[in-house]
């Protein structure tokens, strides 16, 4: 409803309040015009001083009422149109006493502490029906974020943010920074063990160990056929199982596997550890090597087909999460809805936890509070500023000019009693 639509409630009133002060007014200035017409003696001389005095009152009410808001008859007379004319300070006066008053952080920090954000986030999340109703919430924005990542702006956007980052990226500090934290503690170490397990599993296969000795074998024959003829005249079981070298090879090699394993300081562990140690060196301490990764790392980015296929797996990451999202079984959905009731039924019995939600939550008010008080305060003050004089003089008169016409009333009656007063006074002194 607009502040001039003379069908609003408070429009109608002022109107009618502005009537009733104008007609006590009228009366006044009617009453002291009978009193002088008729002389002003004996009784009129008592209507004269009453109606004299409401029509002072009267008068001086509508000015000082009026002057609030616009100037008197339109004449230019010094400190009145008060409210357009101080439009910014009032603004900005308000701004602040919104600020301190409803914004104050000590205040509002009070209140949040009192709220207990971590066990109320329990209760509600305990309440029946509330984690469903989330979800349900959670479904559609999740979907419309996924269609705006699809935009085709946003992911030339995107390609063209993630490419700058990658060109940036320098690729051998990182390097070796991760083969660090890797090789920390010989973590490394774990991972040659896994790998030293499968490949002794591996070649304990009977299969596999015959193949092996057959393959020996004949490289052997390829490379060293004068030798394995002098040895096929010695033994005839060169590559048969159970005795002949080839097989003697994998099943040494299958042993050395097992000592591989069960030696920490084994001759594999220690070459493992002095290459990685030389590899986190050169990363970081050899310029030449260190641009031969950049380099490596720059034809990776600029590579189409790699550009190509990262395109292709984030549009597919895309497609399969909008269809899980869509469907009513949603895993998604379903691990999400897991998780806040667990989290739910951790908040009933844990108070450290509360705590800790309490903790960080007061933690983050504090930093928004502070930051939302002066611009909230701004936007007040540059809104004030920003309405049209004649609108915020409307939207102020109709919030209080109905009472302020009262004041104009009252002036009026109480001008007059005091009027009546004073030649009451003056009678009685005569006497």
């Amino acid at each position: 409803m607009s502040v001039s639509d003379p069908t609003d409630p408070r429009a109608i009133e002022l109107r009618r309040m502005k009537r009733v002060a104008l007609a006590s007014l009228l009366a006044a200035a009617a009453g002291l015009s009978l009193s002088l017409a008729l002389g002003a003696q004996g009784g009129w001389s008592w209507l004269k001083a009453f109606c004299e005095a409401a029509v002072v009152g009267g008068l001086a009410d509508w000015f000082a009422v009026t002057a609030l808001f616009r100037r008197p008859l339109g004449l230019p007379i010094p400190h009145t149109a008060l409210i357009p004319a101080n439009k910014p300070r009032i603004a900005d006066n308000l701004a602040v006493f919104v600020r301190d008053s409803f914004l104050s952080t000590d205040m509002l920090l009070q209140k949040l502490a009192v709220f207990n954000p971590g066990e109320r986030l329990g209760q509600w999340l305990r309440e029946p029906g509330n984690v469903a109703a989330a979800l349900g919430s959670v479904r559609p924005v999740a979907l419309q974020a996924l269609k705006f990542l699809d935009e085709p702006a946003v992911r030339q956007g995107l390609s063209a943010f993630l490419l700058e980052r990658a060109r940036r990226w320098d690729a051998a500090p990182t390097a070796a920074n991760v083969l660090a934290v890797l090789t920390h503690e010989g973590r490394h170490q774990v991972l040659l063990d896994s790998a030293l397990e499968s490949l002794r599993r591996y070649l304990d296969q009977p299969d596999v160990r015959e193949l092996l000795a057959q393959r020996i074998a004949g490289f052997a024959r390829k490379q060293w056929p004068t030798a394995v003829s002098l040895l096929d005249k010695v033994s005839s079981r060169v590559d048969q199982w159970g005795g002949g070298l080839a097989e003697k090879v994998v099943l040494e090699l299958i042993q050395e596997t097992e000592r591989a394993l069960s030696q920490p300081d084994h001759e594999v562990r220690r070459s493992l550890d002095a290459q990685v140690q030389a590899l986190v060196e050169r990363l970081r301490s050899d310029p030449a090597f260190a641009e031969r990764i950049g380099a490596f790392k720059d034809g990776l980015v600029h590579s189409p087909s790699v550009r190509s296929y990262l395109d292709s797996l984030l549009t597919d990451l895309r497609l399969h999460l909008e269809s899980d999202l869509q469907r009513e079984d949603s895993v998604l959905l379903a691990q999400l809805g897991g998780v806040l009731d667990a989290l739910g039924q951790r908040l009933a019995q844990d108070e450290h936890l509360i705590a800790a939600i309490n903790a960080h939550v007061m933690a983050s008010a504090t930093q928004l509070a502070e930051r939302l008080r002066d611009s909230v305060a701004g936007h007040i003050a540059s809104t004030v500023k920003a309405w049209d004089e004649r609108s915020l003089v409307q939207q102020i008169e109709l919030g209080v000019g109905r009472d302020l016409q009262f004041v104009r009333l009252n002036g009026t009656l109480v001008g007059g009693v005091i009027g009546l007063a004073l030649h009451t006074a003056t009678w009685l002194a005569a006497r």
